[in-house]
This record gives C-alpha cells, structure tokens and sequence, in this order.
C-alpha cells in the first residue's frame, strides 16, 4: 500500500508537470474546456489522431509536414487521416484488431498513427530493419489483421499469409501494384474524408523494442498520460509553430514521441525515408529549422563532411538537436557542441520506461557523454546485484526508474523487473560528483575476465577518442586461460591504417591492464539496427581464422 510519502510524492510530480505543461504551452488551464476536450479526445481516439485533429482546428493551413512528395496542411492531414480510417472501417476490420504498419518516416506513416486511433485499430509500429522470419514471428504474436507497408518492402510482406488484407503506404513506381491493393493516394483521393464516429476508447499501439538481443517485444501504449509530454517538455525547449527536421525513425518510440509532443505545439515536420548528412544539413537551412532529431551515428556521420561542407548551409535557425537511441560517447558529443554550438540533448530513456533523464548543453559541457538528470515526475534508483539501493558518487549500478508513464508490459504477458516501485532498464549506471548520470553499458553486457569485472563500453568510449577510429564495438568472447577475454572491432577512419599494436598501447595508456583488448578486428562497417544501436550479437565471437 503507498505510503504518506508515496502520495506526497505523486502530489508534487502531478503539480510540477502540470506547471511544465502550463508554461510550454501545451496546455492552458486558464481554458477548462479547451482541457477536458483533449483529455477526452486522447481517451477515445489516442494522442496521435488528437494532435492532428487539434492541429487542423487551430491552424488548418499551416504546414503539418513535408516529405518527398511535398508540404500538406493540417487540415490535408486530417482530411486524409479520415479517408483512411474510414477505408479500414469499411474492409470490415472490427474495433480493437491490430493493424501493422512497415513503413519509412513520410506522411504516410503519420497519416495511419492518426487514422488507426479515430477507426478504433491498434496500430503495431514494425521495424524496416526486419527479416522475413522476424517480420512473421512480429505478425503472429501481435494477431495483426492487415498490414501496411511501403513498396520497397513487397517482397518481405510477400512471405506472410496471402490472405493478410494489404495496403501500400508509399509507391515508388518500380513496380506494378498488386491487384486487390489499394493505395493510401488513392484512397485519400477518392475517399470518404468525413470524421467517422469515435469509438469509445482508444486500442492504443504497439511499440516494439529494439530487438538488439533477438526478437524485439512488443510494448503496449493503451494510454499516452500528460506526465509523458511533460517529461520531454521539462528539460528540452521545444519550438512552437516552427520548424523540427526528424531524421530518428518515427516508428519507434524517440522519434514518435517527440514527433507527437513537437506536433501538438504547432510545428511543421521536415522528414525524409532515408539519411543523408548532406542532405539533412540541406534541409534544416532550406526550411530554418530550429530542432533536429536524430540517432548519434547520424550526427557522426554529419560531423564527418567537415567544415567546409557546414559552411555552405545556414544553420543559424538551428537551437536543439535531441540525440537518443544509443549511446553517445564523449568524444562525440564534443565534437557535435563544436560544430553546430551548445544546442546538444541527449535524451535516456526506453521503451519501456519512457524518458529518464536529459542532459542538456551545459552539462555536456560540463561532463561530455553524460544523460543528464531526471526531468519531473521521473526519478532514479540504483540497485546492486541483491536488489540493495546503491548511494554515493561514481559507484556502478543497475538502473531503476520511476515516472508518471507507467510501463503497461509487454504483449506476451511478461514486464521488467520491478524494486519498490521503480522499473528496471537493464542498464548499468553511475552518478558523478555534480549529480549527472552516466549509463556504464547493459547489465548483461559485462564480463569477468581473470577475475575482474569489465564493461565493454567503457573501453569503446576510449577508443573512440582515437583520432584513426571511425566506430568501435568491444565484446566478450570465451577464452581457455581467463574465462573471457575482450574484443575489439574497429572500423577506421578515412584515409587511416591504426595498427593492432597501436589500438592495445592505447587502451593500455589509459585503463588498467584486463581492460585492453587481447583481439582486435579491423571491419568495414558495424551491424546497428535502424535506430543507431550496436546489434552485438551479430558479432562473431569465435575463434578467429
């Protein structure tokens, strides 16, 4: 039962976010009615169909988002958010059946987050980055009733059940379109555009994790609470009917909450199916963007055009760039507040346990690499390997998180592991001498190697810093003498040749012995997911040829 605290607790988060919510915009209290309207619409038709709804209302012709195809208003994104629910209604699917959607980040995407809500579907968000086992495996577990997907991945929904309704979300036109498919262009041209009733709860979504360990779980969402909104509104400065360029997949949960939360403020969103530095700098000067979202290898790969490339663009709109989805190490972290000034975010969080901590410029200048501290309503724990709270500076534990967007468990019926309270993320932490946290790698990621325990991350932010490494993983591998040993796999900067004896004396220079690599593999490219993670298990951890 909670205790007096406990309350006392949830009392002050509720006040300070509805503070956070009050002062940003996102709500006005002072207009009662304006608030029970929308708390009603997320209740009945889900957040994303909220917003646009909302949006079209209060600036039908403003921009709502441009993709490849062009700019549409709220008021088209409306219009077409209907049209397709009104589609998927008449194909006979029922409220609560679950709906999949395979598809880039363009307003196709964002039409049917929207039409799903208002046609009472849950929507399962799928991951481009699937195989056609996975893909098949996803669509079983989650009893998804139709799909829709862009034509560049007909060959992957080719190998489900040919009964499985199909709509396509984005034709490239290298292809005839399947007969019995329909088009969303079609249908949101020649559709019925007229609100349908609301149905009488959202079905909610389906998010699903970043499977960097096997097949990615699915994450209910049956409720989007204010306490969300606050916690990226609290510590991140977002724009208020101006400009975000999204470059982080909407699909998964960064890039569609702060889609979401940018979305209800009014803001235009410049998105493109796939990333291009060049063309991503070209964007936020084209459209004087003043936030951008983005995964840390997308930044590393913007930092890597040089100088000269920055300067043909105007990037002086540009006031928050909000990284999440993988770790960001110092040395990059750096290297982005150089060239683009102190407008740096880095944002800790998880599907599950939604937004932890934020760092913001200052303190990555302060502590480079660091994720900050906990915005309101969200708070931190650290516990040890018997479940036992973890206090002081810069001492290792497993990281616990408490916040006011619970975690509704996964769709198989499992959920993390939860210590009073506050929700497991799986990772390893620390806190420094000024209060800033540091996410030290996965719990599961750390190895014993001749009886001393090693996080491989803290080796790869190391070697990082090395001026001939472009990306660097570290994992354990079995060894006959210590038990496991690390290795090292570098992929080398351009115009670079690093020499095995070089990476070690570097690793040796700085960290204790265990700590340097006894193997290290030169590779063209690192396996990441298309969220930015590292997909170790794809690394091969045998002997060696």
């Amino acid at each position: 039962m909670p205790s007096i605290r406990d309350h006392l607790v949830t009392l002050s988060d509720t006040v300070g976010a509805l503070r956070v919510l009050q002062s940003s915009g996102a709500l006005d209290f002072r207009r009662p009615r304006e608030v029970a309207a929308a708390v009603k619409r997320n209740a009945t038709i889900g957040a994303p169909a909220a917003i646009v709804r909302h949006g079209a209302e209060k600036h039908p012709d403003a921009p709502a988002i441009t993709d490849e195809h062009g700019t549409i208003s709220f008021a088209e994104l409306d219009r077409n958010s209907n049209a397709v629910a009104n589609e998927l209604i008449a194909a006979g699917l029922s409220t609560g059946d679950v709906v999949g959607i395979l598809a880039r980040d363009h307003r196709g995407l964002v039409t049917v987050l929207s039409a799903a809500g208002r046609a009472g579907l849950r929507l399962a968000m799928l991951n481009t980055g699937f195989g056609a086992t996975q893909l098949g495996e996803v669509v079983e577990r989650e009893n998804i009733a139709a799909v829709l997907y862009d034509e560049e991945f007909t060959d992957l929904i080719d190998t489900l059940p040919a009964e499985l309704p199909r709509y396509l979300t984005w034709v490239d036109g290298d292809r005839a379109v399947p007969e019995g498919v329909k088009t969303l262009q079609a249908i949101v041209a020649d559709g019925n555009s007229s609100s349908p009733p609301d149905p009488k709860q959202w079905a909610g979504l389906v998010i699903l994790t970043s499977g960097t360990t096997g097949l990615p779980k699915g994450a209910r969402r049956g409720k989007v609470s204010p306490f969300t909104t606050a916690l990226l509104l609290d510590r991140i400065p977002f724009p208020q009917q101006g400009t975000m360029v999204i470059v982080s997949p909407i699909f998964h949960s960064t890039g569609f909450a702060l889609w979401g939360v940018g979305t209800a403020l009014g803001n235009h969103t410049v998105v493109m199916r796939r990333f291009d530095a060049e063309k991503t700098l070209a964007a936020l000067s084209e459209h004087r963007a003043e936030m951008l979202v983005a995964v840390p290898t997308m930044l590393h790969r913007m930092i890597a055009l040089g100088p000269e490339v920055f300067a043909k663009y105007d990037l002086s709109a540009l006031k928050v760039i909000v990284i999440a989805g993988s770790a960001l190490s110092p040395t990059l972290s750096e290297a982005v507040q150089d060239a683009f000034g102190d407008v740096l975010y880095n944002l800790y969080g998880s599907t599950e346990v939604a937004v932890a901590s934020v760092a913001q410029p200052h303190e990555l200048r302060l502590a480079p690499g660091t994720v900050g501290r906990a915005p309101v309503s969200s708070h931190l724990r650290l516990y040890d390997e018997n479940d036992r709270p973890i206090s002081g500076s810069n001492v290792r534990g497993r990281l616990f998180v408490r916040n006011g967007a619970p975690f509704e468990g996964y769709t198989d019926g499992r959920t993390k592991q939860v210590i009073d309270g506050y929700m497991s993320t799986g990772d390893m932490a620390r806190f420094d001498e000024h209060g800033l946290m540091f996410i030290e790698g996965r719990d599961d990621d750390m190895i014993v190697s001749g009886g001393e325990n090693v996080y491989p991350l803290e080796v790869e932010n190391l070697l990082a810093e090395h001026p001939e490494v472009a990306d660097v993983a570290v994992v354990g591998v079995e060894d006959d003498e210590f038990g496991t040993r690390l290795r090292a796999f570098i992929v080398r900067a351009p115009d670079a040749e690093p020499q095995v004896d070089e990476i070690k004396h570097h690793v040796r220079s700085h960290l204790a012995r265990y700590k340097v690599p006894r193997d290290v593999v030169f590779v063209e490219d690192l396996p990441r997911n298309p969220t930015g993670k590292l997909v170790r298990r794809l690394l091969p951890t045998g002997p060696l040829d």
